[in-house]
């Protein structure tokens, strides 16, 4: 996986925390589930990519 993929998974992680955090806080359902979408995307494109270097080696 390389290092700007990498770091772009993070940032759409982390920015998927804070909308959820957010959302929880003010009560913004629509904002909690876009955070928590926005985690769940992450995950599968780390998982992707994970794939792709075991198939590498």
């Amino acid at each position: 996986m390389g290092f700007d993929d990498k770091m772009s998974n993070h940032g759409q992680d982390a920015e998927g925390k804070v909308k959820e955090a957010v959302g929880k806080s003010t009560d913004d359902e629509s904002m909690e589930a876009e955070g928590k979408a926005d985690q769940s995307s992450a995950d599968l494109k780390n998982a992707g990519e994970k794939i792709k270097d075991a198939f590498k080696h």
